[in-house]
């Protein structure tokens, strides 16, 4: 995978900012000079007001292009699905257009993983306020929608992965459910390695085999490499 910084056309570096959307926070972060903001999301937060806060924390700041990890299916770099852990909005929102700036949009997993990869069959876990999935295939990104499948008791991953599904099982239980889903999708997809990021991550005790805990800084990683000419990803 290709270093973490992006080139404009006349050769110098891309100023990029970063965005990277939770259920709970959003994460700001510019490229060059390195710059990091935070503020509380939650269930009740539409786009629009989103964008009004954004714009607020980076007064002042330069930046020629926007990486925005989205928790939902994206095409076309726009939300094509209500999120299930924020407001209202975010279906078919133009990023671009409030932000007068070129944009890529692609799913928060998907940032994630990117900024983690190091090459091969990579299968990504987010275990945030939801759980976000996606797959790195020799450099080619494969965004998936996981979380929603059903895995036991009429529940789905999500239920038992997500923040949700942590504080009503507990911690030993949610461990346990943890490994059981790395070793079910392991098994179905064959990655050659796992990697568990998100906020939550860092709460698994023992990792699986062939599983590496992640970092949420590497959203901003990711977020950088989207703008990587060379990166076969997008």
């Amino acid at each position: 995978m290709t270093a973490a910084h992006a080139t404009h056309s006349n050769g110098r570096r891309l100023r990029i900012l970063v965005i990277d959307i939770g259920g709970a926070h959003v994460k700001l972060g510019l490229s060059m000079p390195r710059l990091r903001r935070a503020f509380g999301s939650g269930s009740k937060m539409t786009a629009t007001q989103m964008v009004a806060k954004i714009k607020e924390l980076t007064s002042g700041w330069t930046y020629q292009v926007i990486s925005i990890g989205y928790p939902g299916p994206v095409a076309g770099n726009r939300p094509i699905a209500e999120p299930h852990n924020l407001g209202s909005g975010w279906a078919g929102f133009d990023f671009a257009k409030v932000f007068r700036r070129p944009v890529k949009v692609v799913n928060d997993a998907v940032m994630q993983a990117l900024g983690s990869y190091h090459g091969g069959r990579m299968l990504f876990l987010g275990l945030g306020t939801g759980l976000g999935t996606a797959m790195i295939i020799d450099g080619v990104v494969e965004p998936m929608e996981l979380a929603h499948l059903r895995y036991k008791k009429g529940k789905t991953f999500e239920d038992y992965l997500g923040s949700r599904g942590l504080r009503r099982s507990g911690l030993k239980k949610w461990r346990k459910n943890v490994s059981d889903v790395v070793e079910i999708l392991s098994t179905a997809l064959e990655p050659d390695y796992v990697v568990l990021g998100g906020g939550n991550a860092r709460k698994v005790e023992k990792l699986p085999q062939r599983t590496e805990l992640g970092n949420n800084n590497k959203a901003f990683v990711g977020g950088i490499r989207l703008w990587n000419k060379s990166s076969s990803h997008v």
